[in-house]
Order: structure tokens, then C-alpha cells, then sequence
């Protein structure tokens, strides 16, 4: 197992990172605090709104680097923009005396309407947005005669300018946090990381016992968790980058990133986990002296090119040696005469995939990416063309039911917190402006833990506020270990981003300002009008979106079956590479989807319907996303055969035909049975199919169907299939047969035979997760029927007497 110091090493990071990012948060509201609490008076009169001063600074700054502080500015510009225009209009044509009510709620909708409609405008900008609209009309009507039509929207661009300056500020002293530094740094991370279980598998092929194999795969499945979240800080990170290429030119030379290229290292790791857990005992029988010391030659090249290719330094490894280390793969000139013996194949493949990944001269991913190639190729060092057309205003039809919803959310908190409290109906309307968000949500849950926060800041507020009441600075300084706790808050799976930020934004209004009455009742006014606001934006989804999370996961997990159907019915050694990736990436795309549902429904309250099974969901999609993963080693077992079929003198065309005819069994097999997966979870119950039998007065024959139904669940038995794979190796050893075995033919031979060895293990692979497949959806339907006894074959037989 990982050592305790790694332990201690992955915790102090955690910690380190929570403290810098409450150290960030707390310098920049300790700015906006000594700007609106302690600034000249001519400054406080532009300065109207401090709230909203510190809201700008809780949404830029969070866990921000200065090119996301930099892409915050250029958001809160955009949004002061978009708003402020068309409030000095407003106000001048209507008046502010002559706001009600009413008329402020609608003109907060329809200005929420305009913002939250186009397509391309970043979430940040729209949250400015609507935040800077809920001030500007609410504060508006509550002011009455005394707001300036002219001077008051300018007022809350001058509170939201303090904000974003406090934020700018703070990401620069005491020295910048830089988008690229955590980059590199996440970089290295995942550079030792994937060397580190590199190893462990290395190890695990090389094991004598299952115990010490399995040993070795538990570390490095622990491992793999921190190589995924390595993955998603440099995705995260690099959004960001070319965001601090503009302003820092003299450090061009310091963003090259190798992002990419280790990240492309993950596909052939996860194989190589796949194989070593699919071994069937141990030690493995393919190893021999030499084999053994050429894989481990290999393992410490791969390595070494790894460790290099993080801090993108030329590689002092001699490509001729990674050459005479692939070499050892021409002693395997003969395909596997048992089925057991694939995973050990398919290890050495996933071996060769990773060597290949890691050449580099199969990669470019090392220089510097697509933002810098634009630095280069523009004159002011920065594409404005690209920046218009990310926030150009595109509205598509699509869009008009979410902005509409938006509006009506806003709309009505506006209204029934201003008739329930008109001093403090802006808190009614803030929350939901603030915490926009354009794609679908766990409505219940985001709610509660936003509501949960609120009340955490503000009681922690009050409570400040009791202790220090005399004592402003004191007040304020006693903010800093509440940044740090939320820091952790916003990372933990309870409360999030969501209820992390509104615990920051509940203590901050309190203890971040003053002349606001007692904090008691301030407390307490804020509590209710946030509540309100909440109740106001879950009716709205309610209505917009009546469809529940569970019904939407039963309807995507027959959709991704559908696609894998489709996948399935399209394999062939005739089509290309590209056309297999392709078909792959609409698979991986709808099984993405159905994770999003699924996460979604597991936190979904109950009430009076049906329980979601998550169990069952969960291993569904463990499955859909291993068929997923090997379709992609499949695509590259076929691509690395397209290549090789270019230096074999025969026909290609001709000599895979028998290897397609097993191809062909495969799809008959296994996609006869999606399909009837398919078919099953499209019924909403067998009662209800039943009903609908009885109605059309239809009758069907158990064995009649099974004859006539061409999509009934095929004989997936061990035995069956086993004898499928069986034949499949005999054709492949009859075409390898035919390269001659003379000393410029080994290399090919022995790519021949690993690229085939590979595709049986994919196809071998695919029949058993089918199997699963099967099981899972019976689990399934009998939870949904637990009156009826499932028989999966009726079924089927009962749909297709029904539709066809």
C-alpha cells in the first residue's frame, strides 16, 4: 500500500491549497473592507453598494489564478456594459418614483431575459450581470425619489469596479498565482504518478502468486484516483493560461505544455490495468528470461521518456534505443493458441501503445498548444476575434426556454421577497442571480446546500458581530479562518462549490460592513428573503423541468444502448481507423451523459415515487464505460493493423475475410442481445405492456418468437463464445502463417500478431461486459416489477408482437 508519507504528502497539499486560497479571498475582501469602510468620503459616494462589492470578489476570485482574475475582469466589463446602458435608459423613461412592485419585478425579468439568452456569453458574465440588474432596479424602487436615473447604475459599476480591482490586486501580491506554475506543477505530479503505477502493473505481470499481483493493482488503482484529479487541475489550469500570455510577454518561452501529451499516456495505463486484472492466474505463462528482461528495459525507457516529457526537455534517449528495445516483440511471432493467454498479449500491446504515446515523434503535444501558435501569429499578441466570437450574441431557439426560465425565477423572487420585506427585498433576488447556471441541476440538492451556507455565514456573522461589536477591525480580521474553513467546505462532497460560496457570501455582508440595523434582524430578514428566492427558482425548475432525474436515466441508458448497437454493428476489419474512433466517440459521448443523469438522480428526494436504484445504475454504467474503453483499444489495434497491412505483399482485403466472418458472428451475437437490452428499457413497466397486449388483443408464442425474432438475447454462454474467440484465434494464426518469418518480416509478424492478439481480447472483453449487460438490466426490471418473475427472452418476445 502507498506509504504513510504519502499520505502526509497528499494532505499537506490539501491543506496548502485551502490556506492559499482563504489567503486570496481574505487580502481581497480585506481591500474592498479598507476601500468602502475606510476610504475618503467622495470615494464611499461612488462606492454605493459594498455588498455587491464583495459578491464580485467571492465569484472572480475563488480558487482563482490571475488569468481566471484577468478573464473575471474582462467578464465584469463585459457585464457592466450589457447592464448599465439599459438601466439609465429605463430609469429615465420611467422614473423611479413610478416603480411598484410589480413593474420592478418585470423589468428585472426582462432585463434578465436579454442577459441570460445568448449562447456564447460566459456563465461569470451573466451572474455579474443579473447580480448588477437585482441592485440596480431593486435598490432603485426601494430608494424611490431619491435614486439618480443617471448616477445610480453607475454607482453599482463603481461597486462592482472595487471588487474587481480588490481581486486583481490580491492575485498579484504578495507574488502572481500563475496559471502555468499549476500547470507545470500538476504536471509533475502526473508524471510520477503514471511512472509510479507503470511499475506497480509491471510488477503485477511479473507476480508469482494472485496475492502479490492483486497487491500491487490495489496501489495502483489508489493511484489512479490521483492521476485523474492531476488530469482535471490541468484541464482546469490551462482555460487559463492564455489568459496571462497578454500581459506577461517576457515569460512566453515559460508556457510550453505537456498537458496533453501525459495526458494521452492515461488510455494505454487503464489498459494495461485491464489486463493484469483480468489474468486468470499467475505467474504468467508467456514470460520467459528474455521476455522478462526486455519488458523490463522497456518499463524504465517509458519512464524515463515520461519524466522527461513533463518539464518538456529534449529527450537524451537515443530514439534508436527505444528501437532496440521493441525489438523484444519479435520474439512473439505466433498468435496465442488460448484464450487465457490474451490478457497477457493485450498487456505487451497496451506496452507498445504507451511507448508509441510517448515517443516524441508521435506527439507534438509537448510544444507550445493552439494559444500560443495564435500569440505568435497575431501582431498585438492576443486574438480579439476570438475573444468577440466566444461572447458574440448567438441566439438559437434552444436557448429561449432556459433564459425564459431565468427571467421568471428572477422575476418572481424580486416580487414576493419585495412584498414580503421592501427595506430587504434585494436579498430575495441576489442568491438566484448570483448562482445562475444555464445547464440542468439537482434542483433539491443545490437548493439546500445554498441554503444551508447562507445560514452558516450569517450565524457565523452574528456571532462575530456579538463578539467584536465595538471592535470593527477585529470584526473583520475574524473573517480570515471562515475563508479558510469554506475553502475546505467548497471541496467537500456535502456542500461543493455552491454551498461553500454562499457560507462565504453569509458572513461577509455581516462582518464586512456596517450601518446595516442590528445583525440580528439583518440576519434573520436575509435568511427568510434567501429562502424565498430559492422557493421561487425550484418551483420555476419544477415546472420547466417536470421530468425526473430517474425517468431521464432510464431514457439515456436505452439511448447509450442504442449507440453501442450501433457500434457493435459497424466493427470490421474493411472500415478505418477513423471510422471506428468515430463511432467510439459517440459511445463515450452518450455514456458521459448518462453519468451526468445518474449523479443527478442518486441525490433526487424520493416522495411518493418509485426509489432509484443506484446500485444497479452504477454498475450499468461501470460496464457501457469498459465497452467504451475497449472499442478505443479496438480502433487502435485496427489502426496499427492499417498501417501494417501496407508492407504485406498479399491482399490485404482478402486475407481478413475469415477474420471478419468471426467479426460478423461477434456483431450477430452480442448485438442481437443489445438490442433486446434496448428494446426492455424502453417499456415503462410490464404491466403497462401487458395492458397494452390485452388491448390490441395480441398473442405471441415463446418459441415461435425465438425463431422469428431476429433481436432476441443470443446464447452468450462461456462455452459458446468461447468457442467464438477460439475460431477467431485459428483465423489469425492462418493469416500470420502466411508472412514469412525471415529476419526483415519478424517486426511486421510480431506487430501483426500483438494488434490481433488485441482485438481478440477486445472482442472476448465485449461478450463478457454483454453478460453483465444482461444482469444488470434483469436487476433492474425485476426492482422495477418486484410482483412479476422476469424472464428477459419473453419480454422481447412480447415487445416485438406488440411492435412489429
Amino acid at each position: 500500500m502507498p506509504s504513510n508519507n504519502k499520505y502526509s504528502n497528499r494532505a499537506r497539499a490539501i491543506w496548502l491549497s485551502c490556506l492559499a486560497s482563504g489567503y486570496r479571498t481574505a487580502l481581497a475582501c480585506t481591500i474592498v473592507g479598507l476601500i468602502t469602510l475606510y476610504g475618503p468620503a467622495s470615494l464611499l459616494q461612488q462606492v454605493a453598494f459594498p455588498a455587491f462589492s464583495y459578491v464580485t470578489v467571492i465569484l472572480i476570485v475563488t480558487d482563482a489564478t490571475l488569468g481566471d482574475t484577468l478573464h473575471g475582469c474582462w467578464m465584469a466589463l463585459y457585464a457592466t456594459v450589457q447592464t448599465v446602458g439599459p438601466a439609465i435608459l429605463s430609469l429615465r423613461l420611467i422614473g423611479p418614483a413610478r416603480f411598484t412592485s410589480t413593474t420592478t419585478a418585470l423589468a428585472v425579468a426582462l432585463a434578465a431575459y436579454v442577459v441570460a439568452l445568448p449562447e456564447g456569453t460566459h456563465m461569470k458574465a451573466k451572474r455579474i450581470a443579473l447580480g448588477q440588474i437585482v441592485i440596480t432596479y431593486v435598490i432603485g424602487f426601494v430608494n424611490g425619489e431619491r435614486t439618480e436615473a443617471v448616477m445610480h447604475p453607475l454607482h453599482v459599476a463603481a461597486s462592482t469596479a472595487v471588487g474587481v480591482f480588490a481581486c486583481v490586486l490580491a492575485l498579484l501580491l504578495p507574488y502572481p498565482r500563475l496559471a502555468c506554475r499549476q500547470v507545470k506543477k500538476n504536471c509533475k505530479l502526473l508524471s510520477e504518478n503514471s511512472s509510479e503505477r507503470l511499475k506497480l502493473y509491471v510488477k503485477a505481470f511479473f507476480a508469482e502468486d494472485n496475492t502479490s499481483a492483486l497487491a500491487s493493482i490495489s496501489q495502483a488503482k489508489l493511484l489512479t484516483i490521483g492521476g485523474t484529479k492531476f488530469i482535471q487541475n490541468i484541464k482546469r489550469y490551462q482555460e487559463s493560461m492564455k489568459w496571462e500570455r497578454l500581459p506577461l510577454k517576457f515569460l512566453r518561452s515559460y508556457y510550453m505544455n505537456p498537458g496533453e501529451k501525459l495526458q494521452d499516456l492515461e488510455i494505454p495505463l487503464k489498459g494495461m490495468q485491464m489486463a493484469v486484472t483480468s489474468v486468470t492466474s499467475f505467474p504468467v505463462q508467456i514470460l520467459d528470461g528474455e521476455l522478462k528482461e526486455f519488458v523490463k528495459k522497456l518499463d524504465e525507457h517509458i519512464s524515463l521518456t515520461i519524466k522527461q516529457a513533463q518539464s518538456c526537455d529534449s529527450l537524451t534517449v537515443p530514439e534508436s534505443n527505444a528501437e532496440d528495445i521493441m525489438k523484444f516483440l519479435q520474439t512473439l511471432q505466433n498468435i496465442p493458441t488460448t484464450t487465457q493467454e490474451l490478457s497477457s498479449y493485450f498487456f505487451l500491446f497496451c506496452m507498445k501503445l504507451l511507448q508509441w504515446k510517448s515517443s516524441p515523434n508521435q506527439s507534438t503535444n509537448c510544444l507550445k498548444d493552439d494559444t500560443v501558435k495564435e500569440y505568435e501569429g497575431s501582431s498585438n499578441g492576443f486574438s480579439f476575434k476570438e475573444v468577440w466570437s466566444n461572447w458574440s450574441m448567438k441566439v438559437k431557439s434552444k436557448r429561449l426556454v432556459p433564459a425564459f426560465k431565468c427571467s421568471l425565477s428572477l422575476g418572481l423572487a424580486v416580487l414576493f421577497g419585495l412584498l414580503y420585506s421592501k427595506p430587504n427585498g434585494i436579498w430575495s433576488g441576489l442568491p438566484v442571480a448570483v448562482s445562475f447556471a444555464a445547464a440542468r441541476e439537482a434542483t433539491f440538492k443545490v437548493a439546500n446546500i445554498k441554503a444551508q451556507g447562507t445560514v452558516l455565514g450569517t450565524v457565523y456573522g452574528v456571532l462575530g458581530c456579538f463578539l467584536f461589536e465595538r471592535f470593527l477591525p477585529i470584526r473583520f480580521l475574524s473573517l480570515i479562518p471562515w475563508f479558510i474553513f469554506t475553502a475546505f467546505l467548497r471541496r467537500s462532497r456535502m456542500y461543493g462549490q455552491a454551498g461553500g460560496i454562499s457560507a462565504v457570501i453569509g458572513a461577509v455582508l455581516i462582518l464586512g460592513r456596517k450601518n446595516f440595523g442590528p445583525p440580528s434582524e439583518f440576519a434573520i430578514a436575509r435568511i427568510v428573503e434567501t429562502f424565498i428566492g430559492l422557493s421561487c427558482s425550484i418551483m420555476i425548475d419544477l415546472l420547466f423541468q417536470p421530468t425526473r432525474a430517474s425517468t431521464l436515466t432510464k431514457v439515456k441508458l436505452s439511448k447509450s444502448l442504442a449507440t453501442l448497437h450501433d457500434c457493435i454493428g459497424s466493427m470490421s476489419l474493411q472500415s478505418s481507423q477513423a471510422s471506428w474512433l468515430e463511432n467510439q466517440k459517440r459511445l463515450k459521448m452518450q455514456v458521459t451523459e448518462l453519468a451526468k443523469f445518474i449523479g443527478e438522480a442518486e441525490v433526487e428526494p424520493n416522495f411518493w415515487f418509485f426509489p432509484f436504484h443506484i446500485a444497479c445504475y452504477s454498475k450499468l454504467l461501470g460496464t457501457l464505460t469498459k465497452m467504451v474503453d475497449l472499442l478505443l483499444f479496438a480502433a487502435h489495434s485496427v489502426g496499427f493493423l492499417e498501417q501494417d497491412s501496407q508492407r504485406i505483399t498479399t491482399s490485404w482485403k482478402n486475407e481478413v475475410h475469415e477474420l471478419d466472418s468471426d467479426l460478423e458472428l461477434l456483431k450477430e451475437k452480442v448485438g442481437s442481445s443489445i438490442k433486446c437490452f434496448e428494446d426492455v428499457t424502453t417499456i415503462k413497466s410490464l404491466a403497462t405492456l401487458e395492458k397494452e397486449l390485452e388491448k390490441n388483443n395480441i398473442s405471441y408464442d415463446l418459441e415461435l418468437g425465438k425463431s422469428k425474432n431476429p433481436n432476441g438475447i443470443s446464447d452468450l454462454d462461456e462455452a459458446a463464445m468461447g468457442k467464438l474467440i477460439c475460431s477467431y484465434l485459428q483465423h489469425a494464426k492462418e493469416l500470420v502463417d502466411k508472412i514469412k518469418a525471415t529476419e526483415g518480416e519478424k517486426e511486421l509478424r510480431s506487430q501483426v500478431v500483438l494488434s490481433l492478439s488485441a482485438l481478440g481480447y477486445c472482442m472476448q472483453g465485449l461478450i463478457r461486459e454483454t453478460k453483465l449487460i444482461e444482469e444488470g438490466i434483469k436487476e433492474l426490471v425485476q426492482w422495477e416489477n418486484p410482483s412479476s418473475n422476469v424472464n428477459l427472452l419473453e419480454i422481447s418476445c412480447k415487445i416485438n408482437a406488440l411492435y412489429n
